[in-house]
């Protein structure tokens, strides 16, 4: 027969030792005897204080043999039966979202075009915005103001503004054509892209060295900085002005929405491996189902592959888009022109600055695409937003020559005290030279 193991019994009428409490078997076989003689010496507290102890320390058990071993504790759920339990996770609070600005900024001479791209917020926590023939910059840690630059007419006015990655360099379009490269740490220009586009420059976007330009002249082109020849390829595929550009985080694929009401979404390696005549129609998406200007477009920060676009005031739709497949995935009637979109980064959720007749900011939760809040402050038409680098605040400029500061995504200890200080507006500060 064979040797059974000392730790496991497996005959259920046969106690197993170790299983055991000798203690308590001992305090049934003689102190609970003792006890139930005394029980009427007790007062009444004094035998309810006993009793509770009992339960507590688990004596109120009526069997003494074991015929197993008990079941190993579940981590983590051995606590002192004499201490407070243990705390709770607190319940996430739900974020407050101000109804109103936290600051407000005269932006006088402000181009009021729905086509143009006046607003940009740098890694480097700097907001440049153009102001007619001039650009601004406001530092957001300090709150510092600058000139960083003013042209003539028969150049202006700035019709496109944007920062490179690392927020030291500033890309300008111009209305002549031309697009302005600026080192802002120094108040210097670099150099001055031209010979490409015919028309005024009403967008841009970066892809590490590679300079993005838009035009009224409906083309596309990719310029790298680095080099004399800048001009490297080029995106035909639209028949009216490119009002919108924007690539992807991951630097593979644009984004572009023109006044034809078309949305395309071009590859990289389509354009670096584009003909001789470094031009290419081959875009991966041809998306036509916006019915008027597309002009705001928003990659999503936390979901590969998904745009968000939104049409003028003949259209006044959000769109979301698998740029993968092409497929539309959802279409919201906003009730009103859609000028401007920014993901959130902290939260799945969706802004979008608007056109009459309320001019307001929106909050959209996503994926349901719940109304969350309406931002009112403006008198007309939102232009351009831009975020902060830690992704909490959003500057708005619009046709009201205002420029505003929201705390829509939070608010950061540092913003808050910038937002809070005192500032003078952008015509008052004297130009720096």
């Amino acid at each position: 027969m064979p040797r059974r193991n000392s730790c496991e019994n497996l005959d259920r009428f046969i106690p197993n030792r170790s299983a055991m409490d000798f203690d308590f078997a001992h305090y049934m076989l003689t102190g609970g005897k003792v006890e139930k003689e005394t029980l009427g010496t007790y007062s009444p507290s004094k035998h309810l204080y006993r009793k509770h102890l009992a339960e507590i320390l688990n004596m109120n058990r009526t069997r003494i043999l074991a015929f197993k071993n008990k079941p190993p504790p579940a981590a983590n759920t051995t606590h002192d039966p004499f201490s407070p339990p243990p705390q709770t996770q607190p319940a996430k609070r739900r974020r407050h979202i101000s109804q109103s600005p936290d600051r407000t900024l005269d932006a006088p001479e402000v181009v009021d075009d729905f086509y143009l791209n006046l607003l940009d917020w740098s890694s480097s926590n700097v907001i440049a915005v153009a102001l007619g023939n001039s650009v601004y910059l406001w530092n957001a840690f300090d709150g510092s103001t600058c000139e960083l630059l003013s042209v003539d007419d028969d150049i202006g006015p700035v019709t496109s503004v944007k920062w490179a990655a690392d927020g030291k360099y500033l890309a300008v379009g111009l209305n002549n054509s031309h697009v302005q490269l600026w080192d802002t740490s120094s108040i210097r220009l670099l150099r001055t892209l031209q010979g490409g586009h015919r028309l005024r420059v009403s967008s841009l976007d970066w892809n590490n060295h590679i300079l993005t330009s838009g035009g009224m002249d409906s083309t596309i082109f990719n310029n790298d900085v680095r080099v004399r020849a800048h001009i490297v390829s080029t995106y035909r595929g639209h028949t009216q002005e490119v009002c919108g550009l924007q690539w992807c985080s991951s630097g593979q694929q644009l984004a572009s929405g023109g006044n034809d009401n078309l949305l395309h979404i071009w590859s990289l390696s389509m354009a670096s491996s584009s003909s001789s005549s470094n031009s290419s129609n081959q875009w991966l998406h041809r998306l036509d189902r916006h019915t008027s200007a597309v002009k705001a477009l928003s990659w999503c920060p936390f979901q590969r592959n998904l745009l968000a676009s939104g049409g003028g005031i003949g259209d006044q739709c959000i769109k979301l888009w698998n740029t993968n497949t092409g497929a539309c995935l959802n279409s919201v009637n906003t009730g009103s022109q859609v000028c401007s979109l920014l993901w959130n980064t902290n939260e799945r959720e969706l802004l979008s600055g608007h056109g009459f007749n309320d001019n307001q900011l929106t909050l959209w939760k996503y994926p349901s695409m719940v109304r969350i809040a309406e931002l009112h402050g403006h008198t007309s038409r939102v232009l351009s937003m831009a975020k902060s680098p830690d992704g909490c605040n959003v500057a708005s400029v619009a046709g009201d020559e205002t420029l505003r500061l929201w705390s829509v995504f939070g608010t950061t200890q540092i913003g808050k005290a910038v937002i809070e200080k005192k500032q003078e507006p952008f015509s008052n500060v004297p130009r720096v030279r």
